[in-house]
């Protein structure tokens, strides 16, 4: 069974940088798309970057080239380099795997079966 497990977050002052990692298990890393979503209290779980085995990358209009992601296949692992932090940024952010996403659907959370356990991001000074 898949199995994704975070680790990084924290809390960052503003302007501060910040890098999330998730490693997979129990599948063949290469077959997934893996994407970052975040949530923030009272909100929907917003899309925040995805990419695959190509390296074909997307990301939200709010990262605005702060953000980057990244993948290594000797690892299993899909890291999420955050820059530039603001006081918007402060959530909940999710690592995401699915092996069939499809390239319309990449930006919805209903397109990924596998999540990791959600890690706390808080800018704040």
């Amino acid at each position: 069974q898949v199995q994704l497990v975070q680790s990084g977050g924290g809390l960052v002052q503003p302007g501060g940088s910040l890098r999330l990692s998730c490693e997979l298990s129990g599948g063949t890393f290469n077959s997934y798309t893996t994407a970052w979503f975040r949530q923030a209290p009272g909100k929907e779980r917003e899309f925040v970057a995805v990419t695959n085995r190509y390296r074909r990358e997307a990301y939200a209009d709010f990262v605005q080239g702060r953000f980057t992601i990244s993948r290594d296949s000797t690892k299993s692992a899909v890291y999420l380099q955050m820059n530039s932090l603001k006081s918007e940024d402060t959530a909940v952010y999710y690592c995401a795997a699915d092996s069939n996403v499809i390239l319309y659907s990449r930006r919805m959370p209903a397109a990924y079966d596998y999540w990791g356990q959600g890690i706390q991001v808080t800018v704040s000074s």
